[in-house]
């Protein structure tokens, strides 16, 4: 049972990587308030057991949440998360991820909340000098996304420092895949995640996958990432918390992944092995902003937080985000 003597409150839990981690609150017995302003996110995605309240994090009104439920914890997962639009419109990232982020730290500050965990990014690093990148690796990002989630991260350095709350930041490699309960997944429409656009082009929704660079210095010339199953990230979530609860003098950045990485095209190979198709694949040029390869050290999680991956094969992380988007299609007929 939880040790937090309070709810949890949870930004952007109508969201994909959101909406999992409340699932993975309430199964693991805390009470959680969700805010959402549903402009990405879908209020049926949000679990009955969770209390929610449509309200941007930045509003005034999160205040009156924080007393009226008794937040003792925040997960903070509202934001933007389109690497090329940051790079487009930085000042949108700059807004709804920084300034935002601020001004819900100050709410939080103000009505005494102890802990608060904050969704970063691999971002964080931008082109890493060796792979697998460790938390105390260089942070220079190259684009805009990648910077206001580490501008985040040094307000919440600071605020700790200065007040009585302690903070964990996850830096997120790829997240990928549903609720094998078929609970929840990703639904965004226009979503720029790999394995979801992949699987949309399984499920009819495109008629190719585009691969964005062929001439990275990796096995196959295309990009490597570290996916994660998004319900082993919202477990890894439960697992921090705990360990802020327990330990409120201490603070942490930790890196969420598997430690290992696949490309482009092995990805979209483990889509046609579990579909049984043979999905079309458009070859373009790089996008803006992109690194050749992110793939996590994730030593520190590992020995940090109670938390042992239960999801870590690519084709069951295919299959699961294969349901949930045929889940999805029946919903849309």
């Amino acid at each position: 049972m939880t040790t937090l003597n309070g709810k949890v409150m949870v930004t952007g839990g109508a969201g994909y990587i959101g909406s999992h981690a409340v699932l993975a609150l309430l199964d693991a017995g805390y009470e959680v308030v969700v805010i959402d302003n549903l402009v990405t996110g879908f209020d049926w995605a949000v679990d009955g057991r969770a209390a929610f309240v449509n309200i941007a994090v930045e509003d005034s009104g999160v205040r009156k949440v924080i007393r009226d439920h008794d937040v003792r914890a925040i997960m903070h997962f509202a934001g933007s998360v389109v690497v090329p639009e940051s790079v487009s419109d930085p000042l949108k990232y700059y807004r709804n991820n920084t300034a935002a982020t601020r001004t819900l730290i100050e709410s939080a500050v103000a009505e005494g909340v102890p802990h608060f965990i904050f969704s970063s990014t691999a971002a964080t690093y931008g082109t890493p000098d060796k792979v697998p990148i460790a938390e105390g690796d260089p942070k220079v990002p190259i684009n805009p996304y990648g910077m206001s989630k580490l501008m985040t991260e040094f307000m919440l350095r600071d605020v700790s420092a200065a007040h009585p709350m302690n903070h964990c930041c996850l830096r997120y490699f790829n997240v990928a895949g549903a609720d094998p309960q078929g609970r929840s997944g990703q639904s965004t429409v226009g979503a720029t995640h790999l394995i979801k656009i992949a699987v949309e082009a399984a499920t009819g929704k495109r008629e190719s996958v585009g691969v964005y660079g062929t001439d990275f210095a990796t096995r196959d010339g295309t990009g490597v990432r570290d996916y994660i199953h998004v319900s082993d990230l919202a477990d890894a979530h439960v697992a921090a918390l705990k360990l802020l609860v327990e330990q409120p003098g201490e603070s942490h950045v930790l890196n969420c992944g598997y430690g290992r990485g696949f490309s482009v095209l092995e990805v979209l190979d483990a889509v046609d092995r579990v579909t049984n198709l043979t999905i079309d694949r458009k070859l373009q040029g790089r996008r803006a902003g992109d690194p050749a390869e992110l793939v996590a050290d994730n030593a520190a999680i590992l020995r940090t937080i109670d938390w042992t991956p239960q999801r870590d094969d690519l084709d069951g992380i295919v299959r699961d985000a294969l349901a949930w988007e045929r889940q999805l299609a029946e919903r849309a007929s």
